[in-house]
Order: structure tokens, then C-alpha cells, then sequence
């Protein structure tokens, strides 16, 4: 199955839910055919709203709707949709709306549009929420999967997607839940937790350190509120070393969450990649590259950190 970013699988299992659920319904504000809403509005236009280039009225409208018995899909780039975290807050998490925000362009990897236009603290600030769930799948079948399911999840989600190609990483009989991680690879000498972006750059990170003897485990983290606490204490007993590895400022995301359970709970050696200041404009590739997040700088890591 080739690649396919996971804004565009999102689109597609839209189109397919939406087609037998007439309570799901999309907003958006002027981006459909980046967040791939597009389809669906010209599929089912009296059930697609385009509220302008104004997030804090559409964040309102969808939770007004989801109290209503819908099931609004309410989505942008994600640093312009988190951007708006008061309305989220009081809106949308306070009144437990069961809204599904959708944050699509997330990270570095979108490249050339630089800074402005990257979703870099979004996962920070929705973190710090009691009850928004929130998932990053890797790939294309993992993404239709965590529509299905943030269409049958009671309450509010909020679902991270690319806008770079995401080579397929999941097993055909690969089945999303909430709160469980996917182990790709087995290690004994580190355990690599990777989300979204970079995933498929750990797997490359793993081979290259397999030709030096150091067996890192891959775990898919795609349900990054709740972890998978089970399946990372486990790993991190096994191994004695952990690194996450995402395309998210350090502070707040991935690599916090799990610094946090450790912490608490079994203290673990722990490195954190992640991006290091602001982003920039650049080519996606060279941008992973310079912040570490490309296979030979996260194995570089792994290597510093293990002292080999």
C-alpha cells in the first residue's frame, strides 16, 4: 500500500462515515481543501459549514452543535485551531462537548510555509485539559481507524494529522483503541516511542543501530492522551532506556507525558527529541535533519545516550 499523508486518509474516512451516519457534520474555516474536508461538503453540503477565517466562532458553532446531537469534525491547521485554546477550554472541554477537533499540518514537516503556518505547542496546551482525548496515528490505516473511533468515543478528541506522506507502518489486522500502543519493532536495549512524522524515522533509526549491535524497540504512541502506561512500563523495564522522538516543541508533548508517568512511577533514563525553539521555513527533510529528527540523528542520540 503506498504512502499517504493522514490529513488525506482523514478525508476519505469522512467521506465513508459520513455516509452512513447523517449526524456527523464538518466545520471549517476556509482550509477544506487542506484539511481535507472537501469532499465531504461537496458530497453532503447542507451538512458542511465553512465559518470563514474565524476559529473561535467555529470552535462555538461546533460545540453548540455537538450539544445538539451532532457530531461535529471541527477543523484547521492546528497551531490556527489550538491557537483559539480559550474557546476549546470553556466551549468544548468545560461543557464536555463531544466535539472531534482536527489539527492537520502538525509539526515541522510542512516545510517551506514556515513557523506561522506550524502546529508546534498544540499537543502541550490540550494536554493540559482533563478530558480531551488526543491521537496522532502513523499511518493511512490507522488514521481511518481513529475516525471510526472518534466518531463512537463519547466526548471531545482531538486528532493530529500530517500533511507529509506517511509510508504504511501498521499490520493489515492492526485494530486502533484508545489508550494501547502498537509495538513495530522488538528491542532489548532501548525503547524508541515515536508519534506520528518522525515514526517511520525511528524504524530507520532501529536498522541502523541493529548494524551495531544496539536493539532498540519501536512503539507507535499514537494515543498520546491516554498512554499506554502498561505496554511503556513494560518496555521501559525490559530495556532500562527510553527516547521519544516528535515533531512537537519538547516542552508539553509526547516526550513530557511520558516523562511524567516515569517519574512518578518507575525512574527511568529518558532522552527527549523534539523540535528545539521555533521552526522555520525550509525543506522538510533538512528541517528533521537540523532538529534530529531524521534517522541518523535520532540513532546519533540513541548512541550518546546509551554511551556507545
Amino acid at each position: 500500500m503506498p504512502g499517504k499523508a493522514t490529513r488525506a486518509a482523514f478525508g476519505e474516512a469522512l467521506l465513508e462515515l459520513g455516509a452512513r451516519d447523517e449526524r456527523i457534520v464538518t466545520l471549517d474555516a476556509d482550509l477544506s481543501k487542506s484539511t481535507m474536508t472537501v469532499a465531504f461538503a461537496k458530497k453532503h453540503p447542507d451538512r458542511a459549514f465553512n465559518l470563514g477565517i474565524a476559529e473561535q466562532n467555529m470552535i462555538g458553532t461546533g460545540a453548540g452543535l455537538a450539544l445538539a446531537g451532532k457530531i461535529p469534525f471541527v477543523c484547521s491547521f492546528a497551531c490556527f485551531l489550538v491557537g483559539r485554546f480559550e474557546t476549546i477550554r470553556i466551549s468544548v472541554a468545560y461543557t464536555n462537548a463531544n466535539v472531534k477537533l482536527v489539527g492537520t499540518h502538525a509539526g515541522i514537516a510542512i516545510g517551506e510555509d514556515g513557523y506561522s503556518q506550524m502546529g508546534l505547542e498544540d499537543v502541550a496546551c490540550i494536554r493540559s485539559l482533563p478530558n480531551i482525548a488526543i491521537v496522532q496515528p502513523a499511518d493511512e490505516l490507522e488514521t481511518k481507524q481513529a475516525v471510526a473511533y472518534a466518531v463512537e468515543h463519547e466526548g471531545p478528541v482531538y486528532l493530529r494529522l500530517t500533511r507529509q506522506t506517511m509510508e504504511p507502518v501498521c499490520p493489515p489486522d492492526y485494530r486502533f483503541r484508545l489508550g494501547q500502543w502498537l509495538v513495530l519493532r522488538g528491542g532489548r536495549d532501548v525503547t524508541l516511542i515515536g508519534s506520528g512524522g518522525p515514526i517511520g524515522n525511528c524504524l530507520e533509526a532501529a536498522r541502523l543501530l541493529a548494524a551495531e549491535s544496539i536493539s532498540a524497540e519501536v512503539v507507535n504512541a499514537a494515543s498520546i492522551k491516554p498512554l499506554d502506561e502498561d505496554l511503556l512500563l513494560r518496555s521501559a523495564g525490559r530495556t532500562g532506556h527510553v527516547v521519544t522522538v516528535e515533531d512537537h516543541a519538547l516542552a508539553g508533548g509526547l516526550g513530557g507525558a511520558v516523562a511524567e508517568l516515569l517519574g512518578e512511577v518507575m525512574p527511568t533514563p529518558l532522552k527527549r527529541l523534539g523540535v528545539q525553539g521555533f521552526g522555520e521555513s525550509g525543506d522538510s527533510k533538512g528541517l528533521y535533519a537540523k532538529h534530529g529528527l531524521d534517522p541518523a540523528g535520532i540513532a546519533a542520540s540513541v548512541r550518546k545516550f546509551l554511551n556507545r
